[in-house]
């Protein structure tokens, strides 16, 4: 029942914004890209890379992991690495980077309650973390064009296993908007059509087209 006298205009607890969250990378590696089958891999990469530079916009604070980085799976996505050149890559032996003290201890340094996780492969590296965090209390986002499984229904099945455990699916254009949340937010706008420009597709020309021909604070 709606208390009308209650009613303002104030945005909903549950939004993201780039004090609330946190981002995680996981795994986004050659060897992890060469068994995704579940999408078109450069688009996953055009989405991860996306999503990084939104939280480096925003300034939201990211944990970069990779598996077995020197053993098996390579180094991670440079073009990931080259939006944080200063980041600390925590490497794991475990599949579940929700259990490995580096990785753990990396989230709670950041201080934030809700994480914004994207990974490969979507059943294992991103289910597990995601599991692990929900059952400690954490609010799980999972980036689902950011992430991918070695198959359609791999990928799939696990988005469904993480919503029916409490995670929210987004998408990396959804997180960007979801933190820019106001064209009158001027501090971010222009980096923010920027990445929208460069990793937004059709939509990135649609703001290129609008600049053009209305003006270049023409909202996004």
């Amino acid at each position: 029942m709606v208390d009308i006298a209650q009613v303002t205009a104030a945005p909903s607890p549950d939004l993201l914004t780039p004090d609330n969250c946190a981002i995680l990378f996981v795994d986004h590696q050659p060897q992890m890209f060469f068994g995704t089958g579940s999408g078109d891999r450069t688009a996953i990469i055009n989405s991860t890379v996306g999503l990084a530079k939104a939280a480096r916009v925003f300034d939201v604070p990211v944990v970069l992991s990779t598996v077995a980085a020197e053993s098996f799976s390579g180094p991670i996505l440079p073009q990931l690495a080259d939006v944080f050149p200063d980041q600390k890559i925590i490497d794991r032996t475990s599949m579940n980077a929700w259990e490995d003290e580096a990785f753990v201890e990396a989230v709670k340094a950041t201080g934030r309650k809700k994480l914004v996780i994207a990974g490969l492969w979507t059943e294992v590296c991103v289910v597990l973390p995601t599991l692990s965090a929900i059952a400690q209390g954490y609010e799980v986002y999972v980036v689902t064009d950011a992430s991918g499984g070695v198959s359609p229904q791999a990928h799939e099945h696990a988005v469904q296993r993480m919503i029916q455990g409490g995670a929210i699916p987004v998408t990396w254009v959804q997180a960007l908007l979801e933190l820019q949340r106001d064209w009158a937010r001027t501090e971010t706008y222009v980096a923010t059509t920027d990445v929208v420009k460069e990793h937004a597709g059709a939509y990135g020309l649609g703001v290129v087209y609008a600049q053009a021909m209305i003006g270049a604070h023409a909202a996004g």
